[in-house]
């Protein structure tokens, strides 16, 4: 099993970044999606989910308006859309798949930084 995270980056206030979470190793169209968020000295926090079939999303009120989860079942791939990012959303970012068990990628660092 393998979920890499890509696309994260620096960026300045207001902009925008796509982050990509790759699968592998699992039946990926059966599994619910998440990202999650870790910011320094921080709790990690549940970001957005969607289920299985993309068809039901949710979101911290934090990131409500601003990100989109998403997910190609095709591509075994899941997708976070942050736009309008501030300061405040500076973490690691996190994605999961869970069913039965939850399996986690390592992480790819979002700044956001004048």
């Amino acid at each position: 099993v393998q979920l890499v995270e890509f696309g994260g980056g620096l960026v300045q206030p207001g902009g925008s970044l796509r982050l990509s979470c790759a699968a592998s190793g699992f039946t990926f169209s059966s599994h619910a999606m998440s990202w999650y968020r870790q910011a320094p000295g921080k709790e990690r926090e549940l970001v957005a989910d969607i289920n299985s079939a993309g068809g039901s999303t949710n979101y911290v009120d934090s990131v409500k308006g601003r990100f989109t989860i998403s997910r190609d079942n095709n591509k075994n791939t899941a997708y976070l859309q942050m736009n309008l990012l501030k300061p405040e959303d500076t973490a690691v970012y996190y994605c999961t798949a869970h069913r039965l068990r939850v399996y986690w990628g390592q992480g790819t660092q979002v700044t956001v930084s004048s």
